[in-house]
């Protein structure tokens, strides 16, 4: 079985669920069918990505800056474990940027699980 792109089958994902919406049962059968067939997505999964709606944009994060961030203040902090980092976290950026070791753009606010 051949597997296809992130943003091919998004694409297909898109298409399809317009294809959808104003189908009956028997079409909507038929097309899930041939969506599971085309992209190699379990049929459980397709009818998943078809009822959530068109995908969401991929977020535009540099996970590289991130992860280079994390580091520093997961070396700053001894290497302490992860459940507590995150509890460090915005003492150790506060602390880390007085003192002129961190640098942070902020270019939108932080996700609702890092709150």
């Amino acid at each position: 079985m051949r597997r296809i792109s992130m943003v091919m089958r998004d694409e297909l994902v898109k298409e399809v669920a317009e294809r959808c919406a104003g189908g009956d049962r028997a079409e909507k059968t038929c097309i899930l069918d041939e969506l599971a067939a085309v992209s190699g997505l379990h049929r459980k999964h397709a009818m998943r990505l078809l009822r959530s709606g068109p995908p969401a944009q991929r977020s535009g994060l540099d996970y590289n800056a991130v992860r280079e961030a994390l580091v520093v203040l997961w070396e700053a902090s001894d290497r302490i474990c992860g459940k507590r980092l995150k509890m460090l976290i915005p003492i150790l950026v506060e602390a880390m940027d007085r003192h002129g070791h961190l640098h942070l753009t902020v270019e939108r606010s932080a996700p609702s699980y890092w709150r």
